[in-house]
């Protein structure tokens, strides 16, 4: 049981903050569930960094931290998806994307490219991965992720161009 300097542990700390917590969960998320669902990873990943935050003598600021960060990547993901009231009958195929994934020109491109700039480009969208994960994921900063991202799509852009379809351009395949 991890213990700091005043003798303060995280099962203490869990029982004394959780219902401020779980309220302040429930002004960020509007349901009690979404709300507990946000307390109860964001006590996950404080038990996982409690030596750190006991030594910076403030574990609720952190945890609050943590459950306002998550609440906005969730809502951030749902802000993306766009609800229909009818399922189409057949999925959608988008030809751009089908002629890019099966074009080995662009597959070698990206190969060339810096480690970390691959990294990133893979982790964004072959992973879909947002900023945040893909920081952690590679243990440097969102603003280093967003401008490897940039440098390596400039490099993809400058170099690569789809090779068009055969059924748009009207010869046979």
């Amino acid at each position: 049981m991890p213990v700091d300097d005043d003798g303060a542990t995280y099962e203490s700390f869990v029982t004394s903050r959780a219902q401020s917590l779980l309220r302040y969960g429930y002004v960020l998320t509007g349901d009690p569930h979404d709300a507990a669902d946000l307390l109860q990873e964001s006590l996950v990943r404080l038990r996982a960094a409690w030596p750190r935050v006991v030594n910076k003598r403030d574990p609720e600021s952190y945890v609050r931290t943590i459950m306002a960060r998550q609440h906005i990547g969730v809502w951030r993901r749902r802000r993306r998806e766009r609800p229909v009231g009818e399922l189409p009958e057949a999925g959608y195929i988008e030809r751009g994307l089908e002629r890019a994934e099966h074009d080995p020109r662009l597959w070698d491109l990206l190969t060339a490219l810096p480690r970390r700039q691959r990294a990133v480009l893979v982790l964004r969208y072959y992973e879909d991965m947002s900023d945040e994960e893909i920081a952690a994921t590679l243990g440097i900063s969102r603003g280093t992720v967003r401008s490897q991202a940039a440098r390596a799509l400039d490099k993809l852009r400058a170099q690569w161009r789809p090779s068009p379809d055969r059924a748009e351009s009207g010869s046979p395949r």
